[in-house]
């Protein structure tokens, strides 16, 4: 039994001294202040972890770790290797892959790869299209957490926009029906608009001008809509503006059959960002106005974002060169991500247990994953342990983990870091080590 102690436990609304004992691949027991003298006795591994904080390992919804077909820039081994670092023990990955998993054969080739490679647990989204809805009605929801459909342009010919296929997919799939929302009419018109003005070389500032909060309200009230009419559990991904918040709830998450997931970057970004890291930021949905980001934080605390993910989207470089027509749009973000929230509770934006609400606990509750997003007594043992460092570390592309090579945090002073994550109850990472034996579990949902 792995006991550790004389941490500050961030779990189920609270922080405070406490341990937390492992024992095989589950938690055996979870307490407050000291541990006592027996079960100190009875641990064959005692950790003192100093003051550091105790928590649930993350869990990311929305993830592109790029493999099938996109492996020059990342695949599972890589990026779940960068998950572990940055203390997120379980990710959720998307479709658009080369092939896309809009077949059963290429879902189940995906488990079967990150059963071989993948670092932590592992989740994958079936893709819809105008075309598969009958495909997709033969998932076994149990072990697979959801529906992802692009209704904006984000990913070419995944695009799902006919009328009668979102009718049979919102109202015959029993599923988590998680969209892209952006409107594609809009954007096109917005693309002819600036091109008119600056010709192929748009800048990149104008990004979010080109995606805007327009063309997410319009696609994500009918998106909503739809899904109240034909009464869909529906997950709205990545929402960027403040316009949106004011489709959503601010009911219990239990009692909802709608609900909206926020990224870091949406949280930690505004287009002032645009100036000094150009390209690095461009991503879909656009990062935009100061008062879009700090609507989402407020509706972060205030419960109409439910979730805290990262849309990580690893591209090379080479690959972000160019302006808001040329430059991919994406970034990487999963070894970051846990420490920026971390970092904007330092400054007050949120407290750490809010954190922990919004990364650990609420993925686990909104996808009824089993027995994990929490530190409780017999539920797998997906624990990080976390450094608070005074001084801080400066960023640079150098720490990254990730196969692309690069951050959008470059030059951010974060004063967290991980020290250790354990992936069902095996010490998967320790001070800069990532044990290479450890693999993750297929994630299974009530």
């Amino acid at each position: 039994m792995i006991l550790l102690y004389n941490g500050i436990l961030v779990n189920e609304g609270v922080a405070e001294k406490g341990f937390v004992a492992i024992d095989g691949n589950v938690i055996s027991q979870v307490g407050t202040g000291e541990p006592s003298a027996q079960l100190m006795a009875e641990a064959t591994e005692l950790v003192d972890v100093a003051g550091d904080y105790i928590l649930p390992g993350a869990i990311d919804d929305q993830v592109h770790f790029r493999e099938p077909g996109l492996t020059h820039k990342a695949d599972i081994e890589s990026e779940s290797r960068a998950a572990l670092v940055g203390g997120v023990t379980s990710f959720m990955d998307m479709p658009n892959t080369k092939p896309q998993t809009v077949t059963l054969d290429a879902l189940e080739a995906k488990y079967e790869r990150a059963a071989a490679t993948s670092h932590v647990n592992y989740s994958f989204y079936m893709g819809a299209t105008n075309d598969n809805i009958d495909e997709v009605k033969r998932v076994d929801f149990t072990k697979v957490c959801g529906v992802k459909a692009f209704l904006g342009a984000s990913t070419g010919n995944m695009l799902i926009d006919k009328s009668s296929s979102l009718e049979r997919l919102f109202s015959e799939v029993p599923a988590i029906i998680a969209i892209h929302s952006e409107d594609e009419a809009i954007i096109r018109a917005n693309v002819e608009r600036y091109r008119a003005e600056y010709g192929d070389d748009v800048p990149v500032a104008m990004h979010p001008l080109i995606r805007s909060a327009e063309a997410c309200y319009e696609c994500t009230a009918r998106a909503v809509d739809l899904a109240v009419r034909c009464g869909s559990r529906l997950h709205v991904l990545h929402l960027s503006t403040a316009k949106e918040l004011s489709l959503f709830s601010t009911e219990p998450l239990e009692k909802k059959n709608i609900t909206a997931e926020v990224c870091v970057h949406h949280l930690w970004f505004d287009d002032s960002a645009y100036a000094t890291l150009g390209a690095r930021i461009k991503c879909n949905p656009a990062v935009k106005t100061v008062a879009d980001r700090n609507a989402l934080r407020a509706a972060v605390v205030d419960g109409r974002l439910d979730v805290v993910a990262t849309d990580h989207a690893p591209h090379l470089l080479s690959e972000k060169e160019g302006g808001a027509l040329k430059a991919a749009s994406g970034m990487p973000l999963v070894q970051y991500s846990l420490m920026a929230m971390l970092e904007m509770a330092r400054d007050g934006v949120f407290t750490p247990a809010q954190v922990v609400e919004k990364m650990c606990h609420a993925p686990a509750r909104l996808y009824r994953i089993a027995r994990r997003g929490y530190l409780r007594k017999g539920y797998y043992a997906d624990v990080v342990v976390v450094h608070c460092n005074p001084e801080g570390h400066v960023v640079s592309d150098a720490d990254v983990v990730s196969r692309c090579g690069w951050t959008p945090f470059v030059g951010a002073n974060m004063h967290h870091s991980v020290k250790r994550t354990y992936v069902n109850g095996e010490l998967a990472y320790c001070d800069g080590v990532v044990n290479e034996d450890v693999r993750g579990s297929r994630l299974l949902f009530q």
